[in-house]
């Protein structure tokens, strides 16, 4: 392993030969001096304001687009204030688990709110959105089973299916969704297909209607996790099965609420049956403390996208300009239809060192590298919300064209 690290990666660091966890973390530490030192690593950095469209970091502010908080409901004040009187009602903590005497009556509501949301009756609420995912699916597949996963899927998709079988298809590429569909067919008790609605690194949409017809097809069932759709895609906000009209199509509908729901926790939108399963077998649902009073902030963003819905307008036009800006001035998007905007560079060396400058100007971005993107395929990832101001991504477009021409892109 090379001693300057450039080369190296996160992943790097999980496994090496003949090395305990105190080595490879004592090593793991040389790789983050070395990057830091550098200007190369731009992770859990310290804001010292909420998420908005403008944080302050070492006491200057900067233009903020690492925040996925699309409709800004974080700082709408009726949401606040939910989080206040949940607070008062009910205290800081729901004190146990859901199975023995964690389960209030704002949860129902929480459940009844998010299953209506997406024209269903039946939901399962998560402490995270992460674990919505990770602990649905390691409930749900067994060792027979097959999940078949867009090679976009987030992380705790992975990590739910790791102990199973499982295929990983090429992104959005239909023959390749019929080739493993068909080959599959019959020889599983469950074949489960999951995508993302709108991918989180590079934007674009699943071909849903044409997933969903081959899942039939085939006999497989479907999950999608729509967690950067919802809110931003569909005439209502209701992400891209409604945007397909997709909704007697899918099996579990998988989010979560620490988006432009405004807060923290995750849920699964399925059948009766299933959603009862997932409470009593689920084990990081089962012996999990539940959400905390908090969480009817969470009920009044559901409830504002129908609400006030300039909000959805102002995330539509402020995208629809962002976007504009960017290929004017000939940077790589590649296929983004929604919030979401990644600046495709290349080269990871090359990658690392734009944040530092992009800050220095007033920009704060997000770096994307191996192992979250391809080697080849690192970006600065920004995400644009309804709180944004004009005069804001002028200034972020403006830095843009001089790092354009400071960095050769």
């Amino acid at each position: 392993m090379e001693q300057n690290f450039d080369n190296n990666s996160f992943r790097d660091f999980e496994y090496i030969a003949g090395m305990d966890a105190w080595g490879r973390a004592k090593l793991f530490q040389a790789y983050l001096d070395d990057q830091t030192a550098k200007g190369q690593l731009n992770y859990r950095l310290v804001t010292t304001t909420g998420c908005g469209s403008v944080v302050e970091m070492n006491g200057r502010k900067l233009v903020s687009l690492v925040s996925n908080d699309y409709l800004g409901f974080t700082q709408h004040p009726a949401v606040k204030q939910a989080a206040l009187d949940g607070i008062m009602k009910y205290g800081t903590g729901a004190g146990a688990s859901p199975a023995i005497g964690g389960h209030y009556d704002y949860h129902q509501l929480l459940e009844k709110k998010i299953a209506r949301f997406f024209r269903k009756e039946h939901a399962i609420i998560y402490t995270t959105g992460y674990t919505s995912n990770s602990a649905s699916l390691q409930c749900i597949l067994t060792k027979d089973d097959l999940a078949i996963l867009d090679a976009g899927v987030h992380t705790s998709v992975m990590e739910g299916c790791q102990q199973f079988h499982r295929k990983t298809v090429k992104h959005n590429d239909l023959d390749a969704y019929e080739h493993t569909l068909k080959m599959s067919q019959g020889k599983h008790p469950l074949v489960l297909v999951i995508i993302d609605g709108v991918y989180s690194q590079d934007g674009d949409l699943a071909p849903l209607n044409e997933i969903a017809a081959l899942c039939k097809r085939y006999n497989a069932r479907l999950m999608v996790d729509d967690a950067h759709g919802t809110g931003v895609v569909g005439k209502t906000g209701r992400g891209l099965i409604e945007a397909c009209n997709a909704w007697d199509d899918i099996d579990l509908i998988n989010g979560t609420f620490s988006k432009t729901f405004a807060h923290i926790g995750g849920y699964v939108v399925a059948g009766g049956e299933m959603v009862n399963y997932l409470k009593y077998q689920s084990k990081q649902h089962t012996f999990s403390a539940s959400l905390s009073p908090a969480a009817l902030a969470i009920v009044k963003a559901i409830e504002l996208i129908d609400e006030e819905p300039a909000w959805r307008s102002f995330l539509r036009d402020n995208i629809k300009y962002f976007r504009h800006g960017l290929l004017s001035l000939g940077l790589d998007i590649g296929n983004t239809e929604s919030a979401i905007f990644p600046v495709r560079i290349g080269d990871k060396i090359k990658n690392a060192k734009i944040c530092h400058p992009l800050q220095q100007k007033g920009v704060y971005a997000n770096q994307i590298n191996y192992p979250a993107v391809s080697l080849k395929d690192a970006r600065i990832r920004m995400g644009v919300t309804a709180l944004h101001e004009r005069a804001q991504l002028d200034e972020v477009l403006n830095v843009w064209a001089d790092i354009k021409k400071e960095f050769k892109l």
